[in-house]
């Protein structure tokens, strides 16, 4: 007996993303939460870096050369990351729902209902701050769906949560 495998249709190979619906015009995060990050992941790195390099000279031995090239090599490899996984990040308001999606290699797009919502806080740290940009974090009665979006310019952070508070009341007083 021999099974006959059918060809894919010409269809399969124009079907969209899910990560990038038809018709679905994503707002890009601000590109300086790249700058945010690199500066906070070299505040972290980089005195690991300096204390290798001086231990490497003062005591010796090759341990302390590859642990701090190690360290070295995955801040660079960080510094060249970072700026691609920001212009990857996008979010969008639609009629029910707030989308918003992020990742190169491993891609989500987290979906959250307005009615759903239960609480929207909007975080910014010192660098954030120093940056003008903020987080708009969202709750839901489900840990799963909770959802982040970090680095938006602070007055577009605050006009998200005041437009996503509001269609969230209207949703819950239609329940």
């Amino acid at each position: 007996m021999s099974q006959q495998w059918e060809q894919p249709d010409a269809s399969a190979a124009e079907r969209p993303s899910p990560f990038a619906p038809p018709g679905v015009p994503f707002r890009p995060v601000d590109q300086s939460l790249a700058t945010v990050r690199i500066i906070s992941t070299c505040l972290w790195l980089g005195p690991l870096v300096v204390v290798g390099v001086v231990l490497g000279i003062w005591v010796g031995g090759w341990g302390w050369w590859l642990g701090t090239g190690i360290v070295a090599a995955l801040l660079l490899w960080i510094v060249l990351l970072v700026p691609r996984q920001v212009r990857a990040m996008g979010y969008c308001e639609m009629d029910e729902d707030l989308l918003f999606r992020k990742g190169l290699l491993w891609r989500s797009l987290v979906v959250v209902p307005y009615g759903r919502m239960q609480q929207i806080d909007v975080e910014a740290g010192p660098l954030d701050r120093r940056f003008g940009i903020a987080s708009v974090k969202l709750s839901t009665a489900s840990a799963q769906t909770d959802a982040k979006i970090p680095g938006l310019p602070a007055d577009e952070a605050a006009r998200l949560r005041e437009s996503l508070t509001s269609r969230g009341e209207a949703r819950l007083a239609g329940l």
